[in-house]
């Protein structure tokens, strides 16, 4: 093996490590800017918490729920405005009864680079709690896909499948911030 062919090989295997790093924190920041409440410092509400996670994603991007329990929850959605309108839904200030509470908990990671294309693995935990006391525990697989865009990654593909879904004893959280500080300077 010649010096230059090391030299390759050493650069191909950072660049794979420098990906996976970098996927993720993508996807945990999905993640977090999905948490409620937004523990993002400085976003002024749900609108703009929506124009953050959509930065995430790339223009062809699909976000799908699979599954016997997922696909009429969820269907497909092709591209950033489909993505968008989701989330707006999601977060309908008019949504009755509110959530106050959902925190996402990852683990099992599986993040595979080539190049500049990656996917990931996880599975995801969630406990839900909505403002009429009303509570679930919510776990699912995510199966995603990411893309080198400008040098920079981007989620292709969020795809998620039900693991399991439970009710929670009502009201079962009884101390929790209705704001989030902890990224405040």
């Amino acid at each position: 093996m010649t010096e230059s062919d090391t030299i390759e090989r050493l650069t191909r295997r950072i660049e794979t490590l420098e990906g996976e790093a970098e996927i993720r924190r993508l996807q945990a920041r999905y993640m977090f800017l999905c948490d409620t409440p937004c523990p993002e410092f400085g976003v002024t509400g749900d609108a703009h918490r929506i124009d953050l996670i959509m930065e995430l994603y790339a223009e062809d991007a699909v976000w799908e729920g699979v599954g016997e329990y997922y696909d009429d929850q969820f269907g497909r959605l092709t591209g950033r405005d489909a993505i968008r309108a989701h989330f707006e839904r999601f977060w309908d200030p008019g949504r009755e009864p509110a959530l106050v509470l959902n925190a996402h908990y990852l683990t099992t990671e599986q993040i595979r680079v080539d190049g500049d294309s990656a996917t990931g693995q996880w599975i995801h935990m969630q406990p839900w709690l909505y403002s009429d006391g009303t509570g679930l525990l919510r776990s699912s697989r995510l199966n995603n896909a990411f893309r080198r865009v400008d040098g920079s990654w981007k989620i292709t593909r969020t795809r998620t499948e039900n693991v399991f879904v439970a009710p929670l004893p009502h009201a079962f959280a009884d101390s929790f911030p209705a704001g989030s500080v902890l990224m405040r300077p």
